[in-house]
Parts: C-alpha cells; structure tokens; sequence
C-alpha cells in the first residue's frame, strides 16, 4: 500500500510539472518574437557566470529562463545589432563573477570594441569586480563602480592540486604512461609537486598571459605598462584608491550611473531593456542577413565516443556519434556555402577524436572550412583540427597539447585496507593487463608504451600533414606541451589571432562571398528545450547546465575515464588562470 501511494504521488507531482512546463511553453511561443524595443533605449550587458558556446536547455518557465546564460554568438550577435540599431542609444556592459577562459574574454572585448566603433556610449558599471570583470571593462570608455565596492586586481596565479599523498594514505597507486615530456596529466595522482616541465609551461603561460593583460590595461587606461604593472603589484583595491590609481573613472551608485548617462544622451527618459530581452531581435529585422548561408558549429566539452543514438544536441561534451552527424548534415545541406567549426575543447578519446577528424577531413572536401578555436582546443581539441584548413585562435587560447597519456589504477593496498582479497586465475600472457588488482610487469608496461607510442606518432603524422610541416619539426614542438595561441603563431601550430569575425572573413574568401555582403549564420546545434531532451535521450544534461559546479565533481569525464584506466588525448590538466 505504501508503495502504492508513493508511486500515485509521484505521478500527481510530474504531471503537475509537465502541466507547468507546457502552460509556460505554450506562453513563450505565442510571445517569444515579439520583442518590443522603444526609442531612446539603453542596453543592459548583464554577463554573469559561464558564457558557453553551446546554448544550454532552455526551461520555458519564465525563472530558469532569466537564469539561462547567453552564449559567446549570442553575445557577439546582440552587440552587432546594437551598433546599427538606432532604437539603442548605449550599451551599459555590468559584468559580475564571470566563469570565463581568456580566449572568450578576447572575444567578448573585441566585441564591445567593435561596438564603440558605432559611437555609442559604452559605459561599464563594476559589481564584485575581479580581472576577468576588469579587464572586460576596459573596453568601455567609462568606467564606474559603487563607492564602498572593492577592486579585486592583483595579478594573475596559477595553481595544481595534487593527490599522491591521500592515494598512498588510501593503498592507492596510479600508474601512469605517456607520450610526450609535457603530457603529465596523470601527474595530480603520482607525483606532490609540479615536475619541472609542468613548471616551465605555466611559468611561460602566466609570462605571456600577463604582459598581454598589461599591455591591454595600460592602452585602455593611457598609461604605460610599467606603470601598471606597478599598480598592480599594489592591489588589490579600495574604492577611493582605484579612482587615485586611475583604474577607474568615478565611484557612483548605479542609479547616479544612469542619471549622468542621461544627461549625457540629451534625449528623455532612458528605457532600460536586458540583452536577453533584446536577443529575440532578429539579425534580419536589421537587414544583417543575406541569402548566402553559413554554418557555425559549436563543439563543447570532452571528447568521447557516446552511442548510435546520440544525435548531437545533447550535453554530453562533443560525442563522435553525434558530432559526425551534424557534420553529415551540413555537408549534405546545399544551402550552405561555408562552415566555421568552433571548437572548445580539451580533449578526449583517441579513437573519437579520429573518427570526428575523418568526418571533418570529409566535410573540408565537400564545404569551405574554417576553424576558430575558443578557450581551449587542446590535445584532441587540436587533433580534430587537423583538415589543413585555416586556423583562427585567440591570444589566450590553450591548444597544441599534441601527445597521449594513459592510466591504471592499482587497488591492491587499498583492498587490503579493507580486508577485500581478489583471486583470479588467467589464461593469456597479458590477460590481467587491466587488473585494478595486480601491478604492472615490466613486459605489460612494455605492452601498453608500445600503443602509447603509436598513438603518438599517428598525432604528430596528422599535424605534420595537415601543417604541412616535417615531423621532426612538430615533433619538437609536440611531447604534449600545452601553447597559447600567442604562442603557437609563430610557431605554425595555428594561422591566425583573432575570433569570430575573422573566421566568417576567412571562410568568405574561401566561399567566394565578398567580403562586405551579408550572410546568414546558422547555428548548430540549434537551440533546445527541455522537450528536446525528454523526447530523445540525455535529460540529466538539464541537471548539469543548472547546477554545474555539483555536476562537475559527481560527473567529471576526465577523471571517470583516467581511474577506469585506458588512453586518452587529453590536456595534461585543467588550466584556470585566476
């Protein structure tokens, strides 16, 4: 009876739910294009949090819609219709907690420098600022924040957690291989100190990462980057003392904020509308599109196989099943005259990421092609990359990381710990190859450096390939160290510095459009609703885009596949520079 009545109820509550959801849905789509912007309106640039580049599910219930981030592309699409619309008389950019890699900062910034182009005000008004929130509004030709706020500028750091010490409290051994002198993913579970390779890389990256956040402050702020760099080394600061310092232009309340930018304007009221509001202008209600086509394909997150039903709307990081598909589809789509791949990604499955390379490699024969890399296109990041086509990167961008690195975990001690024996019997030389119970022989670990080292040479023959480079020459840049985009120009790794609007520039030219005449971006994977995902597979991706700091540790594909053992082309750690 129990049973009973919790089952009946727990039908009741998500048929209520479903009733909601679909009252709500039916609401959004009679309303959703009918986005009304009056004159003399301000636009509000409320950026907060994560800034993907794949849209998350979209919830039709008005709530979790208001919590939906906008992504890169929607970002640069509002702030290219703002410049022309003559409804939007400024911008007013508000950043705050931003969870954003560098490469989409660079973007984001060009972004609203390109708006300035128009004339427009841009005014940045700081809430909680830190660097990442700084250094996007500087953009802006003023810059304001309350007077009791607090300045959190001081530098930029680089930090490694690591495990060695709680695996052997535990019984707990990793053995780890890797191709590559840079490639010390594995290096959290095995070592309690960064190795000096792993030194030198961060030590290059925070080198150049920071003489760029300088130079970019020091042009914004007129003054000369060792002047800043002094600044800096005073911060973090109070309010009173960044307006000394000359970071900032005036301490106001936001509503001082608004009144000065009124009189400014010189034209009425000011009409606040939000940029998720303003998102639902369409390009072509501005004359911004034209008939020829091109695609822009996000892909997201780690690389993995995932299964013959995925079908690459899902959340599940870039699955070769379901990014093959969407790849198919566009190259069978004779509409489309281009395609830009934009790839934010660390890296994966050495399989996957062959199999979507070949269906790239395909697609590159059938469609002009161009790639333009986020935050991070990175050991199979980089790998899929591999067509020979143009290659656009931010800065900032993490790529390269070409090598390979593989894990076994030894559970031996550990059992013991807690009284659990294993006996096994075996038939076959390296039939225990992949026992969490036995250690490595030294003709296993033969065995698997001998895969290892085949992986590796297949990656370097790719970029040697695709670069059209000796491989002795990426050889030597390879053994998995990680470059930043500054950094791999030069060294031939990548074609460009630049975003998103170089990328459609590029692909033009290779499409025969000219460079002035419009075109329609087409997005894919399109937009998805919870629907969407009901009605297919993947409805805990929801539970992810809602709570993604909970989803990262229940849910981290890299460490779920490093302590089941097995090879990946992975970057050798998250980088995160705070």
């Amino acid at each position: 009876m129990a049973k009973f009545l919790i089952g009946l109820l727990t039908g009741v509550i998500l048929t209520v739910l479903l009733a909601v959801i679909i009252v709500f849905s039916a609401a959004k789509f009679g309303t959703e294009k009918r986005a009304v912007i009056l004159p003399n309106s301000t636009l509000l640039l409320q950026l907060e949090g994560d800034v993907p580049e794949r849209a998350p599910v979209e919830f039709p219930i008005p709530f979790f819609n208001q919590q939906t981030p906008s992504t890169v592309k929607d970002v640069w699409e509002i702030l290219r219709k703002a410049a022309i619309d003559t409804r939007i008389k400024a911008v007013v950019l508000e950043p705050r907690n931003l969870d954003v890699g560098w490469g989409k900062l660079e973007e984001l910034r060009a972004d609203l420098e390109q708006f300035r182009k128009s004339g427009k005000p841009l005014i940045a008004y700081l809430k909680q600022p830190g660097t990442r929130e700084y250094y996007l509004a500087t953009a802006a030709d003023r810059v304001y924040m309350s007077p009791e706020e607090f300045l959190d500028v001081k530098g930029l750091r680089a930090e490694i957690m690591f495990f060695r010490g709680t695996l052997d409290k535990l019984g707990v051994q990793m053995d780890v291989e890797h191709a590559g002198k840079y490639k010390d993913y594995g290096d959290m579970f095995t070592r309690t100190e960064m190795s000096p390779e792993t030194r030198e890389v961060l030590n290059s990256i925070l080198d150049d990462a920071y003489s760029r956040l300088i130079a970019v402050i020091a042009t914004a702020r007129k003054k000369t980057p060792e002047e800043i760099r002094v600044t800096i080394d005073e911060g973090p600061f109070l309010a009173k003392q960044a307006v000394s310092k000359g970071l900032i232009d005036a301490l106001m309340y936001e509503d001082q904020m608004f009144g000065e930018l009124e009189s400014r304007l010189k034209s009425g009221d000011i009409k606040k509308v939000n940029h998720r509001e303003y998102a639902k202008v369409t390009p072509a209600s501005l004359d911004l599109e034209g008939k020829p086509r091109l695609a822009f394909l996000v892909g997201q997150g780690g690389i993995t196989r995932g299964d013959p039903g995925d079908d690459g709307i899902g959340e599940d990081g870039i699955t070769s099943e379901g990014f093959n598909k969407l790849l198919r589809r566009i190259g069978n789509d004779g509409n489309i005259r281009g395609v830009i791949v934009r790839i934010d990604s660390p890296g994966g499955d050495p399989t996957a990421s062959d199999d979507i390379w070949r269906e790239m490699s395909a697609l590159s024969k059938k469609k002009p092609l161009v790639i333009s890399m986020s935050d991070a296109a990175a050991s199979g990041g980089y790998y899929i990359a591999m067509t020979g086509d143009p290659i656009v990167a931010y800065p900032g961008t993490f790529t390269g990381s070409i090598g390979v690195v593989m894990s076994r975990p030894n559970l031996h001690g550990f059992y013991n710990k807690l009284g659990i024996s294993i006996d096994g019997l075996t038939r076959g030389r390296f039939a225990d190859l992949d026992s969490t119970y036995e250690p490595l022989s030294p003709a296993g670990r033969q065995k698997l450096r001998e895969r290892i080292d085949d992986t590796y040479r297949a990656f370097v023959t790719r970029v040697a390939d695709a670069r059209k480079r000796p491989f002795t020459e990426v050889d030597a840049l390879a053994q998995g160290r990680v470059w930043l985009g500054s950094q791999a120009k030069p060294r031939g790794l990548v074609d460009e510095l630049g975003g998103i609007d170089r990328a459609i520039e590029l692909v033009k030219d290779k499409a025969k459009i000219g460079r002035q005449e419009k075109v329609t971006i087409v997005t894919y994977p399109a937009r998805r609703t919870i629907f969407d995902l009901a009605l297919g597979r993947n409805t805990d991706s929801a539970f992810e885009s809602r709570f993604p700091a909970l989803a990262k540790i229940l849910n981290n594909w890299q460490n779920r596949l490093l302590i089941r053992g097995g090879l990946l082309r992975v970057m050798p750690y998250a980088i995160e520079i705070r």
